[in-house]
């Protein structure tokens, strides 16, 4: 699923489609549990206004629109932001993909799963939502208002350090892993880049918060930092549905060192990658290199 890299990408990519621009008409789908703000109401509220500020909390994407109300996204599992023209195998479903040849997969045309479609009074080019299995979430809020969603949120992950880390232990017996997943203690990360930081900081994700030394949590608070930041510089990685707003994929996938390598060699010492379930989440790490 996008975790903070994927979302910082789209977000960083998606700006010059969307900043200045005042939307003449919002298409939607129907009612679901996508829309915490109905769509009559979003599309209601969304015509005629025009996007300030895109930013982003942990893994939502906030667009602050004239008149102080604010459009939030979340992209869930399989969400993808993207402007017309974007082209990619990945923004088509299944029944596509195996329909259509190589050569006719080209360019999107919105699908029953495209959710948003931003049409803009300048002409410029559309924006859509798309989110197949509809676990993103969209909502729009009202000048000053607030959210459980947001309000909850910790620190972001590209702002962490080991004090955060070692303070938020106190009191805890859970897995070190679960802690880096708890969106109210730190926000951004997910799987991937809980395994890929365990590995690089050699703390096994199974361990104890309390017999991770302070040293570790500073350790372990930069290597999440520094993993974030390497994979914002390669696009994010793009492994399952996963694309950047101009249909291109990322490239951390390319340099990911244990998740999703079970079986396959440690790129450190070579030992074999395992699989464990840690909170009820697939978890890779090196028996060797972390302990």
């Amino acid at each position: 699923m996008p975790e903070l890299p994927e979302v910082e990408v789209t977000r960083r990519r998606i700006e010059p489609l969307l900043l200045g621009r005042r939307i003449r008409r919002l298409g939607t789908t129907r009612n679901s549990y996508l829309f915490l703000t109905p769509p009559e109401r979003l599309r209601r509220g969304l015509r005629g206004r025009t996007v300030e500020c895109l930013g982003r909390r942990g893994k939502y994407l906030v667009a602050d629109l004239d008149g102080g109300s604010r459009l939030v996204v979340h992209l869930g599992m399989t969400g993808q932001l993207f402007g017309a023209g974007a082209s990619s195998v990945r923004l088509l479903s299944a029944t596509a993909r195996a329909s259509l040849a190589p050569d006719e997969q080209r360019g999107f045309r919105p699908d029953g799963h495209t959710h948003l479609h931003f049409r803009f009074e300048d002409g410029a080019p559309d924006v859509y939502f798309r989110d197949v299995r509809k676990f993103g979430k969209v909502l729009l809020l009202a000048r000053g208002e607030g959210h459980p969603r947001l309000e909850r949120l910790g620190a972001d992950a590209l702002d962490v350090t080991g004090d955060m880390l070692f303070a938020a232990t106190r009191g805890r017996r859970v897995a070190i892993k679960s802690l880096l997943l708890d969106q109210a203690v730190v926000t951004g990360i997910g799987n991937i880049y809980a395994d890929e930081a365990l590995h690089r900081a050699g703390v096994r994700p199974t361990r104890r918060v309390a017999r991770v030394t302070r040293a570790e949590y500073d350790l372990l608070a930069a290597e999440v930092r520094n993993v974030l930041k390497r994979a914002i510089e390669t696009g994010g990685a793009s492994i399952r549905d996963y694309v950047t707003p101009d249909g291109s994929d990322g490239g951390f996938q390319d340099e990911r060192r244990v998740y999703a390598r079970r079986g396959e060699p440690c790129l450190v010492c070579d030992a074999p990658v395992r699989r464990v379930v840690v909170g009820q989440r697939s978890t890779h790490y090196c028996p060797r290199c972390q302990r």
